[in-house]
């Protein structure tokens, strides 16, 4: 029965693709008067695309997979700092992605159990949270690049900002919402605090925990792309802003199906992570 629901869905997903690359296909072909000529109206705007330097006027389904496979042939080349390969592209944002998100999963986890295990703690530190949380990471650029003075780390530290949040909110709730019995068993045992904190409250709340990394790295990617908009020089995002500077549909189109799968990915990971120390009771 799960064999035979895995797929229909997969037919299901065939099916909606095929649908949508036709769909696609049928809006972007030429429109033709009554005998057979191209319409005037389109040819102006073709002609009017190239004159402003643009390739062609929006690309079909066969332009694009032309475009991804020209990519994928040789995607890690270097010929100079505003012509770089999307891989090399893709490795410089995933690099701020992946620091950000480390350097927030190291304070996030610590001050989390805190938090999560101090009534005080967290009455002090909840006004703070709920003022800083809804702040949009974008709205630290200005503030980072004034006072870092450099691209890179503003992003990084962007991606830190938007990072934290999640992990730290989920991490104090998973270590406040341990069962009492399992505290009082390890109380009636005597165990120490740390050993508690590692042996005890880690297993019980790392479910938790490992939640709001997984809501922390679908976050850190979706900010890189505009963060890297914003201060341009390497990454994905900044391939697609030149990429719009040149009119290169296609090139857009590409990074943007690159952006979502590199954002599975990590999402993919991050969800067998978290099976991995999920438990039943």
């Amino acid at each position: 029965m799960r064999g035979s629901l895995s797929l229909r869905a997969g037919l299901l997903s065939v099916l909606i693709f095929a649908a949508f690359i036709g769909a696609w296909q049928f809006a972007t072909m030429p429109t033709t008067g009554a005998a057979g000529d191209v319409d005037p109206e389109y040819a102006a705007l073709v002609s009017g695309a190239a004159a402003q330097g643009a390739k062609s006027a929006f690309p079909t389904p066969a332009d694009v997979g032309a475009t991804i496979w020209g990519h994928l042939k040789d995607p890690f080349y270097v010929r100079g700092a505003n012509d770089q390969g999307v891989g090399v592209q893709l490795a410089y944002s995933l690099g701020r992605v992946l620091l950000g998100y480390l350097l927030a999963a190291a304070v996030a986890t610590p001050l989390g159990f805190l938090i999560g295990m101090s009534p005080l703690v967290y009455r002090a530190l909840d006004p703070f949270i709920q003022v800083l949380k809804p702040i949009s990471p974008l709205a630290w650029m200005p503030l980072a690049l004034y006072t870092i003075k450099d691209s890179g780390i503003s992003a990084i530290f962007v991606i830190f900002i938007c990072s934290l949040w999640p992990m730290l909110i989920n991490t104090a709730f998973g270590v406040a919402s341990v069962r009492k019995e399992w505290l009082n068993v390890a109380a009636t045992l005597e165990v120490g605090a740390l050993r508690k904190a590692f042996l005890v409250i880690l297993p019980a709340a790392a479910p938790t925990i490992m939640t709001g990394m997984r809501i922390s790295i679908g976050i850190a990617w979706l900010v890189i792309v505009a963060a890297e908009m914003l201060v341009g020089g390497t990454g994905i995002g900044y391939f697609v802003w030149n990429e719009w500077n040149n009119l290169s549909i296609g090139n857009i189109i590409t990074a943007i199906l690159l952006i979502g799968l590199v954002g599975m990915a990590l999402d993919v990971a991050l969800g067998r992570a978290a099976r991995l120390v999920a438990y039943r009771e």
